[in-house]
């Protein structure tokens, strides 16, 4: 069994959904943006670069959604883990999930990047 802080798992949880809200936000607002951009534009090859940047934020909007979701469920994972074996060792299995996660939010968090650094080249094109 590996001792772990569970105080501090739980910061780390709250710290990464609480990141993830912002940029569900931020991904909200340059998508509607985009459709903003996408008004005027006759032109075949930036409508078709339009149509991937909008599949861009609409999938990166369903990953940030599908790692808070499974960040919320480790964390109700290991308050229930911590409830039943009442004392503050968790089950290894647990940290080696959160570890997980962490690699997760941090993939995610650099294809976020890329698609936002896409997104700014293209609006400073037709802008």
């Amino acid at each position: 069994m590996v001792t772990t802080d569970i105080a501090q798992l739980s910061r780390e949880c709250n710290a990464w959904r609480e990141t993830l809200r912002s940029y569900r936000d931020e991904f909200g607002q340059l998508k509607n943006r985009l459709q903003h951009l996408a008004g005027n534009q006759t032109n075949r090859d930036v409508l078709l670069e339009i149509e991937h940047l909008d599949n861009q934020f609409h999938i990166q909007l369903i990953n940030i959604h599908d790692l808070k979701q499974a960040i919320k469920l480790h964390q109700r994972k290991f308050d229930t883990e911590m409830a039943e074996i009442n004392n503050r060792n968790l089950n290894e299995d647990t940290t080696t999930d959160h570890e997980r996660l962490y690699n997760d939010y941090q993939q995610l968090e650099s294809t976020l990047s890329e698609v936002k650094q896409e997104f700014s080249h293209f609006a400073n094109h037709i802008e």
